[in-house]
């Protein structure tokens, strides 16, 4: 197993990492929906979700709005039942996630706190930490979800589902090598398809493409129920996707459809696919339905560039007023907001949120790329050499992204070093031709700009000393990476 690389935040990973903390909840009370020596009977929607919970799986959304309902039915007539606000609080982080509501979050944070309030944490409440550990994940808030994590994690060192939230907020803020041991440590402790997508998710961001789609082949065969199967097979488009193949990813994200029909993360992913191939309006038609039924900030972001890059000005900046506005449910709104910005309204602003959140400790690859994008932005066409080592420590560091790498070969560009701008620019293209219907044209008409190289001249890559730890690009596996 390799140290975790992170990016910006997966909603695959997010919703495993509250929806292990619905399960951690949920088994509080489960004799209690099953109890009496009947017959078996066909569970109903609280039940399936209890039984998702126990697997660590999302529930379907309708069976997760039944448990809400359930526990807050129950609260009324049993107030000081601290299990179950535990239950419920995790359930509301949980739903808020999925649904992008953020309305969902304070109340996740009232049911915790009462949680508490009615069993303490010295008194063994481990459920509502993990809960409010989950909930700061959702508010992008990840030192205060180590922090819960880790409290978790000391009273309950045994609990499997202690480890997927704790995995999340090392990975926000960069601290790779504690999101490997926490990995490691969940894989001896756990199987099942929730963990081995986990461990998927752990090759990707190493670089391991072959081992990673492997792994997430394995988790969708282990998937027992629709609400699972969505996710494995929508982590199977993603991968397709990142990996330049808009055709194997849209049949992907179509098993996960139909699966789920209206499972967002897949709604998106067939908007991004259709795009790369070309079937614009019905791409645009998708990115409303995704948007409609998931409102995340990244999904805004790129329906706007869609409708940007074709002449859709008006529609394009209703949709970067609205990310700008909203209110959202995501860890990843830092981000979004200061590639907004960068690309699209106050790239000196954007630099400066994101550098006081990467002072503040959120040292993701993904932080660093938007925090580089910012600063060239910013600096004008004489570049930024600031801006150029973010950029640098983000393709380092993190996953094989096209976009990583085409922000970088633009920097070096602006400041001149034609070599490497160059052989980024044509890696980001190789990575994914079509990464982005805004910039990837973008990328070709920077590339067609530069020219070929002077066959004469000493590379410039040679002058530089590239900063170690980097991953190469050719590293496709495991095996081929000597490991």
């Amino acid at each position: 197993m390799s140290p975790m690389k992170s990016q910006n935040v997966s909603r695959l990973v997010l919703a495993s990492g509250v929806g292990a903390v619905v399960a951690a909840t949920a088994l509080l009370y489960l004799p209690e929906l099953r109890g009496g020596d009947g017959p078996p009977r066909r569970p109903g929607p609280v039940e399936r979700a209890v039984d998702a919970a126990r697997a660590g799986a999302p529930a379907a959304l309708p069976d997760l709005t039944a448990l809400v309902r359930d526990r807050e039915g129950w609260l009324r007539e049993h107030p000081d039942d601290g299990a179950s606000w535990a239950v419920l609080g995790a359930a509301y982080a949980e739903r808020g996630v999925r649904l992008g509501d953020v309305r969902d979050l304070p109340r996740a944070e009232r049911a915790l706190n009462r949680s508490l309030a009615e069993l303490p944490a010295a008194r063994g409440n481990v459920d509502a930490q993990l809960g409010l550990g989950a909930l700061a994940a959702a508010r992008g808030d990840w030192k205060a979800a180590k922090e819960w994590g880790e409290r978790a994690r000391k009273a309950a060192p045994r609990r499997w589902t202690v480890y997927p939230p704790l995995i999340e907020a090392y990975g926000g803020l960069g601290d790779r090598p504690a999101a490997w041991k926490a990995m490691e440590r969940l894989e001896e402790l756990h199987g099942g398809a929730v963990v081995r997508g986990l461990a998927a998710q752990t090759y990707r961001d190493r670089g391991w493409r072959e081992d990673a789609d492997a792994t997430a082949l394995d988790a969708a065969a282990l998937a027992g129920t629709d609400a699972e199967r969505a996710e494995a097979y929508a982590r199977l488009g993603r991968f397709a996707w990142e990996r330049g193949e808009p055709a194997e990813a849209l049949e992907r994200y179509g098993a996960a459809l139909r699966s789920v029909p209206d499972h967002g993360p897949s709604l998106a992913g067939r908007a991004r696919a259709l795009a790369a191939l070309g079937r614009t309006a019905e791409a645009r038609r998708e990115w409303r339905a995704a948007v409609a039924r998931q409102p995340l900030p990244e999904y805004v972001l790129e329906s706007g560039e869609l409708a940007e890059a074709l002449g859709a000005d008006g529609e394009a900046q209703a949709a970067y007023e609205r990310l700008r506005g909203g209110r959202w449910a995501s860890g990843s709104t830092e981000v979004v907001r200061g590639l907004l910005d960068a690309d699209h309204g106050d790239p000196a602003g954007a630099a400066a949120r994101l550098r006081a959140a990467w002072t503040g400790g959120h040292r993701s690859a993904a932080v660093a790329d938007a925090l580089g994008w910012a600063l060239h932005r910013a600096a004008g066409p004489g570049g930024s050499e600031e801006g150029l080592r973010y950029a640098r420590r983000a393709v380092d560091e993190g996953p094989r992204s096209a976009s990583y790498t085409y922000h970088l070969g633009e920097i070096e560009r602006a400041l001149g070093r034609t070599g490497p701008a160059r052989r980024h620019l044509a890696e980001a293209l190789r990575i994914h031709p079509s990464f982005s219907p805004l910039h990837a044209p973008r990328a070709r008409t920077a590339l067609a700009e530069l020219g070929e190289p002077d066959p004469d001249a000493v590379p410039e890559d040679a002058l530089e000393a590239r900063p170690a730890g980097g991953r190469g690009a050719g590293v496709k596996s495991r095996a081929g990476a000597g490991n």
